[in-house]
């Protein structure tokens, strides 16, 4: 009988040691990796969000810079991290979403190797224009391409990124025909439209913005309107409604990290968005915070992969490797 009750206790405790060595999550610093130099939208964006998950969980969240490979080393990073709750991605959608049509060899696979956690932000994309082009509207922009084809350029920041792959569709929808000018950077792109060597670029409009206020370029359409430019029309409302995508930058932590921490860490981001110091932050980055669930967010990206693949395959594009 005692050693029975002792088998018994022994048990007991083998079972209870593991539940007691479980720390709550997080009980130490969480590694936030961005697969892109710092200062740009992706960046800006994590470090506002760090800032709001370390106030609101009294735990320090890190932002990593990772860059190279149009996003894929960063990514790729995280994808062979340990699932454990201590390391989550930042991205932009251009490498999750578009970055599978384009490059056949990546390291990773967005739905086998992540498990997304939130949409986080949309950043709406603006067509700016030099005032030497005879075009105030997205209108009158069309009728230019339509009856001078392949004659007018625009910029972007690199053959297959968003501000090329936005205008391409665009040209779809309109008929209208532009001449691509990739740069290596929207930075660069911007040198020339300021000086009119290229006449229009579709960015960002945290980026465009102050060039907009100085009155420097013309803002004609938006993908989603914005109070910092309460006037500009969305592409629906222009008369392209087919033009429908969005940037924006998501949350993804590890494959095989506990469903309880990911819907956790959802919660939390939704929370420190709301927050009134990281939402002044995000409405001066012209961020627009997303609040959904890692379902909603999954069932989105599934959705993108299969739109920006066809755009892709239709029109022959090659990333620049």
């Amino acid at each position: 009988m005692a050693r029975m009750l002792a088998t018994f206790a022994s048990l007991l405790l083998a079972v209870a040691v593991p539940v007691q060595a479980q720390e709550p999550w997080p009980s130490r610093p969480v590694r936030v990796v961005v697969p892109s130099s710092p200062g740009g939208g992706t960046d800006a964006f994590a470090r506002v969000l760090s800032l709001g998950l370390t106030e609101a969980l009294k735990q320090s969240f890190v932002v990593e810079n990772r860059p190279g490979g149009s996003g894929n080393i960063g990514a790729e990073t995280v994808a062979k991290a340990a699932p454990d709750g201590y390391t989550m991605l930042v991205t932009a959608n251009a490498s999750i979403a578009i970055g599978p049509a384009l490059h056949r060899k990546l390291g990773f696979d967005v739905f086998r190797d992540f498990i997304p956690v939130s949409r986080g932000v949309t950043t709406p994309l603006v067509i700016v224009a030099h005032p030497s082009l005879p075009a105030k509207t997205a209108g009158e922009l069309v009728a230019l391409g339509t009856r001078d084809p392949n004659r007018i350029a625009y910029g972007s920041a690199g053959t297959a990124t968003p501000t090329h792959l936005g205008l391409r569709r665009f040209e779809e929808v309109s008929g209208a025909k532009f001449v691509h000018v990739p740069y290596k950077g929207v930075g660069a792109g911007y040198k020339d439209l300021l000086s009119g060597e290229i006449k229009f670029m579709f960015p960002d409009l945290a980026t465009a913005y102050p060039h907009i206020r100085a009155g420097k370029v013309n803002a004609l359409v938006i993908t989603e309107r914005h109070p910092l430019v309460p006037t500009v029309p969305t592409f629906a409302e222009a008369g392209f409604p087919g033009v429908q995508f969005e940037g924006y930058f998501g949350v993804l932590m590890p494959a095989g990290t506990p469903p309880a921490i990911v819907e956790r860490l959802s919660g939390e981001i939704a929370k420190a968005m709301r927050a009134p110091a990281v939402a002044e932050r995000l409405d001066a980055l012209a961020l627009i915070p997303i609040f959904d669930t890692p379902a909603d967010f999954a069932a989105r990206l599934r959705k993108e992969q299969e739109f920006w693949a066809g755009l892709v395959k239709r029109n022959g594009i090659v990333a620049e490797d």
